[in-house]
């Protein structure tokens, strides 16, 4: 059997954003086709920059996650580690919602997302200059890493804050659906579910007309690219800068996500009927 680090959480405060799991012992995966893998891709707000508590590092025994060093260990905030400021996202509470709803499962959590990179990152060999780092060849390794222990399920995305620019949100549409073709065929899942989640809408940041063009890329996805959901972030609220959600509205957003993927799953595939 595979193995995987279980953390074992020993005290009662969380620890700092980015530590350790304070111990860690070997114990055995779940059989690959219970073993339900997601895909965490797109920028910051996907990352998550949500302020951590002792809440978000409750390890829960079926949702695991891929760290840095392409180890299972229990999925507590912060899942990400593009930046040193990754936080509460809304990974985890997806994978909540997930385990409950498929008590025979096990959820694992593959985080990959890059903070403050443009849709054209996500391609092969592309560096994303700020980090320094290739978005799409790290997010396919460590995916075709995880897929030896279990099964993909499904890729989550959030992505276009950096897009939202005249020069390029009129090619975002045609780039979200290459991006989509080449991740399904890549990963060998020609079905896998893509859920994509609304950029955050702040009264006291009004969008200007390239948001707005690429909210409606996003909005018309499900009717363009089978096998696809919008999730809206009517409501939710930043955590003072504008750009982020708080950590509460990334825990609603990760409902809100495991909500469009089960009702995406629940659908007949096309052409199928079944």
């Amino acid at each position: 059997m595979a193995l995987f680090c279980l953390g074992i959480t020993t005290g009662a405060s969380a620890a700092p954003a980015g530590a350790p799991a304070a111990s860690v012992k070997p114990a055995a995966l779940p059989p690959k086709q219970d073993f339900h893998l997601f895909l965490l891709l797109g920028q910051s707000n996907m990352a998550g920059r949500g302020t951590v508590t002792p809440q978000d590092q409750v390890p829960h025994p079926r949702v695991l996650m891929l760290n840095k060093a392409g180890e299972w260990v229990p999925a507590v905030d912060p899942l990400h580690f593009d930046k040193s400021i990754a936080g509460v996202g809304l990974g985890r509470t997806f994978g909540l919602e997930i385990a409950n709803a498929t008590p025979d499962a096990t959820i694992g959590l593959i985080p990959c997302a890059v903070g403050g990179s443009p849709i054209d990152s996500w391609k092969p060999g592309a560096l994303d200059n700020a980090t320094k780092t290739h978005p799409w060849d790290d997010a396919i390794r460590r995916a075709k890493l995880a897929l030896q222990a279990g099964t993909l399920k499904g890729i989550l995305w959030h992505q276009g804050e950096s897009d939202s620019k005249r020069d390029l949100a009129p090619a975002y549409a045609a780039k979200l659906a290459d991006l989509i073709a080449r991740l399904r065929t890549e990963l060998a899942a020609p079905t896998a579910p893509f859920i994509a989640g609304q950029l955050g809408k702040f009264a006291e940041s009004p969008w200007d007309e390239f948001k707005v063009q690429v909210d409606q890329t996003l909005r018309d996805l499900p009717g363009k690219v089978p096998r696809t959901a919008f999730v809206s972030a009517e409501g939710l609220q930043h955590k003072g800068d504008k750009l982020h959600f708080d950590a509460d509205s990334y825990r609603e957003f990760g409902k809100r996500y495991a909500a469009a993927y089960l009702k995406l799953v629940r659908e007949p595939l096309p052409g199928t009927g079944r």
